[in-house]
């Protein structure tokens, strides 16, 4: 017969459960009877003991021709005694637990009650021994055991009572029926017992069976769990793996989003700086040079007495204002592209910090980090943005001045992104700096309020999930990088917004640090 791979699994686990039960069945059987062998071997020898006081207190001595002696019965309760229980108490002694052995204690038993018989002089009441014997030999739970006390009964009565019935019935003679009514009451009672017997060993063929089917069922669930386990140890190194790679490119994104919002100021500057210099008077100056070395022989007498050579020197004036204006103003912007470029480096250095778990705090003034934010970010008149700055007079904090920079740069940047699509009159732009108090301590407070097209109460709370974005042209990095700096810092970034086109407020809050006298002092 073809049997599936489940059928056979079936069949491999119902025979190792039997197999099983079987095993468990037998070491409890040979435990009862180890057991019950020691029992019967202790009652033998007080059996014998008891006897042979018995002896001693019925029959103490006899009496022949005036000479005093012991009575023969107390040598029968000594020596016979002795023999009867001798071989049963060595085998319990070296094989406890064997069949010999119970067979062999169980024919002692009965003969042990044949004995007391013989020295209650038959009586009917000592004949309940026997009754007594054969339920402790029950203990055994071996209907066979029965067996052999029973036959050990009969033919001691069968003997006994055709030859000296005196010793087994109390009478001179007695009647074959009478040994057959005495074995009729003790296959009676055998009855009860074998069914009892047999009963207990099922009773424990259950037991067994069942621990068996519980131990089955242990091992089972324990290779599972370990199963499990090991595909949880798998899975969680896969998912590690996955989460390294996903982080890693989340730090690659969150560089490039903050340095290109870097470089877009830093572009900004680098086209003013081109434009004024394509723009530049210094062309004029080679000009004026040029005539300058054309009329040399004759300098003083061109410039005071031609015309062309008496505008040169209030046109040099003119030329000389209007280079030293340009200069301030490249330098302003070259300026600007020098903090960008730091501030570049500085992106990518904390970056780099962030696998070392290494914070860089230093002391600055709050109101610095937000002028830094927006001289990066470029000129606002070109946009026509107006920013308003209310900043409380907070005096010099410590803090991770790189992120806090981060931050600042994203928000102003979206900031400008919201108000650009306004009209101009409404590009409005607010900055608050300010020291709060709150349940968690001292916090240090800064807010970017915008005029521009505000959030929508859907959106708010997945603005800073990873990836979300509601610019065309987003990527949603920033704002969740945002996030989790100021996390990372014991901060927190939140937003909030009356709706659409009603503008937006983000606030971020810091624990609030001010610098020591002494760090103050050490700069």
């Amino acid at each position: 017969m073809h049997m599936t791979p489940k059928q056979y699994t079936a069949r491999a686990s119902g025979d190792a459960v039997t197999a099983r039960a079987n095993a468990l069945l037998s070491i409890h059987q040979h435990t009862i009877w180890r057991r019950t062998d020691r029992l019967l071997a202790g009652l033998l020898m007080c059996e014998w003991v008891a006897s042979t006081l018995l002896a001693r207190w019925r029959s103490p001595f006899a009496f022949d021709a005036g000479v005093r002696s012991v009575h023969p019965h107390v040598w029968a309760a000594f020596l016979l005694g002795g023999a009867i229980i001798a071989m049963p108490v060595f085998l319990v002694l070296r094989l406890a637990g064997h069949r010999l052995t119970r067979h062999v204690v169980a024919a002692g038993q009965m003969l042990m009650s044949g004995l007391l018989i013989h020295l209650g002089d038959g009586r009917i009441e000592m004949h309940f021994h026997i009754f007594g014997s054969l339920a402790f030999i029950a203990f055994y739970r071996d209907w066979r055991v029965l067996i052999t006390a029973t036959v050990v009964v009969v033919g001691d009565h069968l003997l006994r009572g055709l030859l000296m019935p005196l010793t087994i019935y109390g009478v001179q003679s007695a009647s074959l029926w009478r040994t057959f009514e005495h074995a009729g009451w003790v296959i009676f009672e055998d009855i009860f017992l074998i069914g009892a017997c047999v009963q207990g060993v099922e009773e424990m063929r259950g037991i067994a069976t069942n621990r068996a089917l519980l131990e089955h069922s242990y091992n089972d669930v324990e290779h599972q769990v370990a199963q499990r386990t090991q595909e949880l140890k798998n899975t969680q190194a896969e998912l590690m793996k996955s989460a390294r790679s996903a982080g890693m490119a989340e730090i690659a994104t969150s560089v490039l989003h903050n340095v290109g919002n870097v470089l877009n100021s830093v572009n900004v500057s680098a086209t003013i700086v081109a434009g004024k210099l394509k723009e530049s008077e210094i062309p004029s100056l080679a000009k004026v040079s040029e005539l300058l070395a054309s009329n040399q022989n004759d300098l003083g007498q061109y410039i005071t007495a031609d015309e062309r050579g008496k505008l040169i020197p209030s046109f040099l004036a003119d030329l000389a204002n209007c280079l030293g204006d340009e200069q301030k103003q490249m330098i302003a912007e070259v300026e600007n592209l020098a903090r960008g470029i730091e501030h570049i480096k500085q992106v990518v250095a904390s970056q780099q910090q962030m696998a070392k778990s290494s914070n860089v705090n230093s002391a600055v003034k709050p109101a610095d980090l937000f002028n830094t934010a927006i001289s990066i970010q470029g000129p606002a008149t070109t946009t026509g943005i107006e920013f308003v700055r209310e900043f409380e007079p907070v005096e010099a904090v410590t803090l991770d001045q790189h992120k806090v920079l981060q931050i600042l740069i994203n928000l102003v940047s979206n900031a400008r992104h919201a108000v650009i699509c306004r009209p101009v009159d409404q590009r409005r732009i607010t900055l608050r700096v300010q020291s709060v108090r709150s349940s968690e301590g001292d916090r240090l407070r800064f807010q970017v309020h915008d005029t521009g097209v505000g959030i929508s109460p859907e959106n708010l709370t997945r603005i800073f999930s990873h990836g979300f974005t509601t610019k065309k042209e987003g990527h949603g990095f920033g704002l969740h990088s945002a996030a989790n700096a100021a996390r990372e810092m014991g901060g927190s970034l939140s937003a909030s917004s009356d709706g659409v086109n009603l503008g937006a407020t983000f606030t971020l809050d810091l624990p609030l640090r001010f610098v020591s006298q002494e760090s103050a002092c050490n700069r």
